[in-house]
């Protein structure tokens, strides 16, 4: 019987010098967790049977569990390189018409042919869907997808709405020639541009030419200005007109059909595109001060196409793609899930889980939201791999095996001295 008892702590070292050596060689494993041999003693007692003397038979390895510590984070230079801080896992899908998740906490990523997400083993990284503005649709785990970038490079679009705040001096005079000309400088006071787009993403300009009225031939009425709209080398007559008027004391009165519809046909733009039709506000923050004309704000939506130029990840996982012509468009929230029970998770290699009935159902979610922790973009999480506890439980392991190896030679011994008397 001894020998069996000293056999199992044989084996228990041995299990323990394994578990050990498992750790010490995945110290540079990203993602990776260690693992702790937990042991227990063997008693063989009926129910019947004096306890008080009873003698262990030895150990069992009960199990071997995972720690899922916090590893430290090391920033690298790739920004496709995720790590999580705190808990969670990031889920990915071993092809795309898999509705297989298999669970990581390494996240180096990279882009294959296809323009998909994906980790070292090829497999695509899922993400949750979102709104244009990156708002989340679903938590839930089903309805997430592999992240892919657009094929295509970011699309035009026409301009449509613009806006202008600005300062007018209030001391200016009325223009010396009373028939507004766009080439003739002295029908108007001031001058503004704006780039705009059209369909096609070419650039074109908005000018706006102040003139202030003359009260003689307004009915008297003061602090009046007409704003003319002109796109490009639109003609006079095409051009739209509208009447802004100041208080007493500077601010903001009225603005005719503001916003005004500031149009040009596609065939007078000359590039192909469609036509323009753009909403032109003249903001009421505008003033009518004594000082010089000033743009205080301006802005115009629309755009020019764009290439794709990089990929960025928040903290709360969300992943946009930027373009050249300023677009950032939300691709989806980096899918991160979390169990009940991680160490009943089931290893698969390539610093992998998978879900079992140990584990329990897997629970998605946003991170930085209730148990998830939050995603650090540019950065890998490091195995949580203690190498100078590890050296020690080496050594620790490695006596235990000795002395089980010096127990079975003591009952060796004894065997030998009993079979030699005579």
């Amino acid at each position: 019987m001894s020998f069996n008892t000293s056999i199992s702590g044989l084996n228990a070292a041995q299990k323990d010098l394994s578990v050990t050596g498992n750790n010490i060689a995945n110290a540079k494993s990203t993602g990776f967790k260690k693992s702790r041999a937990e042991f227990g003693d063997i008693y063989a007692v009926s129910a019947f049977g004096n306890s008080k003397t009873a003698v262990g038979q030895g150990v069992i390895n009960q199990a071997v569990t995972q720690q899922f510590s916090q590893g430290n984070l090391e920033f690298t230079d790739n920004s496709l390189d995720l790590a999580i801080s705190g808990q969670g896992f990031f889920a990915f899908q071993p092809s795309l018409d898999s509705n297989e998740s298999v669970f990581s906490r390494a996240g180096a990523l990279g882009v294959n042919k296809d323009g998909y997400l994906v980790n070292q083993a090829g497999e695509f990284l899922k993400a949750l869907p979102v709104n244009e503005n990156g708002t989340l649709q679903s938590t839930s785990l089903a309805t997430s997808t592999a992240v892919q970038l657009p094929v295509a490079a970011g699309a035009p679009q026409a301009t449509t709405k613009a806006s202008l705040s600005l300062n007018l001096p209030a001391g200016a005079e009325t223009p010396p020639v009373t028939t507004f000309d766009p080439d003739t400088p002295d029908s108007y006071n001031q001058a503004n541009s704006q780039r705009i787009y059209d369909s096609l993403g070419n650039p074109t300009t908005l000018t706006s030419y102040f003139v202030k009225n003359d009260p003689a031939t307004n009915g008297g009425v003061d602090n009046e200005w007409t704003v003319h709209y002109q796109i490009d080398d639109q003609p006079v007559a095409d051009m739209t007109t509208q009447t802004v008027t100041f208080n007493t004391d500077g601010s903001f009165d009225s603005a005719s059909a503001n916003p005004v519809a500031v149009t040009e046909t596609g065939a007078n733009l000359g590039t192909g595109a469609g036509d323009l039709d753009i909403e032109m506000t003249f903001r009421s923050d505008s003033t009518q001060y004594n000082g010089p004309f000033n743009v205080a704000d301006q802005s115009a939506d629309g755009n020019t196409t764009g290439q794709l130029t990089g990929i960025s990840v928040g903290t709360d996982g969300l992943v946009r793609a930027s373009y050249t012509n300023g677009e950032n468009i939300a691709l989806g929230k980096v899918a991160l899930v979390d169990f009940r029970n991680p160490q009943g998770l089931k290893q698969v290699g390539d610093n992998q889980w998978i879900e079992s009935i140990d584990s329990g159902e897997p629970l998605a979610g946003q991170a930085g939201t209730g148990t998830f922790g939050a995603i650090q973009g540019g950065a890998l999480e490091t195995s949580n791999t203690d190498l100078t506890q590890e050296l020690v439980n080496l050594i620790t392991a490695q006596r235990n095996f000795q002395a089980n190896s010096r127990a079975i030679e003591a009952n060796k011994t004894l065997s030998d001295t009993i079979i030699g008397i005579r």
